[in-house]
């Protein structure tokens, strides 16, 4: 018997739609499988493009801030991040007086604060969705912007958010996240560990690899934050350069502030050839993939990304793209024996090594296993049944809540 209908406060500190990237996507599926099974979804969101459209085309109410633009390219995102929770529980407590909410669902760790500190002030069940480990991507970042003191003290706090509001119940986005709640004292039992997916529709399964005579195309999209091109891309383009320099990195995404200067270093490389995209569309992410030899996830280590389930190494799997990925603690747990992933050293040498053992296997040696690697990607880690559990467990965190 399906649950009776719910009134869902969803909380994000993205503009709901278009997503932008990172979490901001996983809230679009979640918010459609609310819907899909009847509960009635009022989504808190900064201020968005065409707002009537969007409530029309997801059947939603919106809720939107429109103090200041917030956003992934937003001037002075991190402090609007910081100042954003006090504005986001004003208008949810505002809003629920007159709505009587089932449930409070956060998504991501700034809406978060707001949630626990909603909890006690409605007195109704709060779910926490963390998509990442949010402040441990900062320990890429140059300890002049992020002194490593600084940096702790924000994780320690952002790991303490369930145990701190006693919140009802936490999606994590890993196992290795999920274990670092715990290990805080969270119960283990209120953890429902996700992952994290992708639109299996926008991301097929490509009809063939690239004709061997094409020159190798190495791709990387996403959004070119601080920890994607560090050393170890820089170190892996040199080394690659070196060996082949008839290669061409692609990279697909927005030409951030990061991908220019990482660019601009890399010019210095003797052979390195490039194309950089400038954004494109979540659903023609594909066709930049489909005619590429091999993917590439070269994250810098840090706590943000062991806790990060890469949705890039996901979307390249599923297209049938060879990848290379640095040893990443959640996704090596899920890829480890993946005939298509290579995980290196975190180094900038041994990532560029393992891209030209790519370049150079014969594509009999990975191509009849493709379809299978794809196909669990498939199974597993689609949208659909990924936001199913999740909304699957809300419902029983509000069902055990009135027991």
């Amino acid at each position: 018997m399906p649950p009776a209908p719910l009134r869902i406060a969803f909380l994000t500190h993205e503009p709901f739609y278009p997503p932008s990237g990172g979490g901001s996507a996983e809230a679009v599926y979640l918010v459609q499988e609310m819907i899909r099974r009847g509960h009635q979804v009022h989504v808190f969101s900064p201020q968005i493009e065409d707002p009537q459209g969007v409530k029309k085309q997801f059947g939603i109410q919106l809720h939107l801030f429109n103090k200041w633009t917030m956003g992934r390219y937003a001037t002075l995102r991190n402090f609007k991040y910081l100042t954003y929770p006090f504005f986001l529980g004003r208008m949810v407590a505002a809003a629920a007086r007159e709505i009587r909410f089932d449930l409070v669902f956060s998504q991501h760790a700034i809406s978060a604060v707001a949630a626990g500190r909603l909890k006690k002030r409605l007195g109704v069940p709060v779910v926490m969705n963390f998509p990442d480990l949010l402040t441990g991507f900062m320990e890429t970042w140059p300890s002049y912007v992020a002194p490593k003191p600084l940096v702790q003290a924000l994780m320690r706090y952002e790991i303490s958010l369930p145990q701190r509001y006693a919140v009802d119940g936490v999606c994590a986005i890993s196992d290795e996240f999920a274990d670092r709640l715990a290990a805080r004292g969270y119960p283990r039992e209120r953890i429902c560990p996700i992952y994290y997916g992708y639109d299996a529709k926008a991301f097929p399964l490509r009809a063939a690899p690239p004709p061997s005579a094409q020159s190798p195309v190495v791709v990387m999209h996403g959004s070119f934050d601080a920890h994607h091109l560090g050393a170890i891309a820089f170190g892996a383009v040199r080394r690659v350069a070196a060996k082949k320099p008839e290669t061409t990195f692609r990279f697909v995404g927005k030409r951030t502030a990061g991908l220019e200067a990482f660019l601009q270093r890399a010019r210095t490389i003797p052979g390195f050839k490039f194309e950089a995209t400038g954004f494109v569309p979540y659903a023609e992410v594909a066709g930049q993939l489909a005619s590429a030899n091999v993917g590439i996830v070269p994250y810098e280590a840090s706590a943000g990304t062991h806790c990060a389930f890469v949705a890039k190494i996901v979307e390249y799997v599923a297209s049938g793209l060879p990848t290379v990925c640095t040893p990443l603690k959640s996704v090596r747990s899920f890829f480890n024996s993946d005939p298509l992933v290579k995980f290196s050293e975190f180094n900038g040498e041994d990532f560029g090594d393992k891209i030209l053992e790519w370049l150079d296997a014969p594509v009999s040696a990975w191509q009849p296993q493709a379809a299978a690697s794809a196909a669990r990607v498939r199974a597993e880690l689609d949208w659909g049944p990924l936001c199913r559990k999740a909304v699957e467990f809300a419902e029983k965190v509000v069902a055990d809540s009135r027991e």
